[in-house]
């Protein structure tokens, strides 16, 4: 079976306004990785960690919020940052979906829309919404 995918289409105005994002599921290896740096970052941080939710993965950190994982130093999150960024690309035309290409740094112009695209990375690879109510994502098809 394939790895899932998603797209966000940004609905707020601003400079990103139109523009589509699809979002590829991390392998199981990398995502399970991630989620255990993730964790252990947050533990050495003091976040207090329910017993069991480091078995939940990238769900169990949707769990704990993302207030638990903004306790994490910088230099601890920044490459966690990129690693949930390395999911995404972009589609530079809706009118050619077939085309999609990794992101530059002038693709995303809006901070806005880093922090909903890293919720729908959460999002993709935990099974369910972080909520942030402002998503267009739908998974396609397998």
């Amino acid at each position: 079976m394939a790895r899932k995918t998603a797209q966000y289409q940004v609905t707020d105005a601003g400079r990103d306004k139109g523009k589509v994002f699809v979002i590829t599921e991390m392998p199981a290896s990398q995502a399970e990785k991630w989620a255990m740096r993730a964790f252990l970052a947050m533990a050495q941080s003091g976040v207090e960690l329910p017993d069991g939710v480091a078995d939940l993965g990238f769900a169990g950190i949707v769990r704990m919020g993302v207030q638990a994982l903004a306790k994490i130093p910088f230099d601890q999150a920044e490459p966690l940052m990129d690693e949930m960024m390395a999911c995404v690309q972009i589609m530079p035309s809706t009118s050619n979906p077939s085309i999609v290409r990794p992101l530059v740094e002038d693709d995303i112009e809006e901070i806005a829309t880093r922090l909903k695209i890293r919720a729908q990375v959460l999002s993709l690879h935990s099974g369910f919404s972080i909520g942030d109510g402002q998503s267009t994502s739908a998974p396609s098809p397998a």
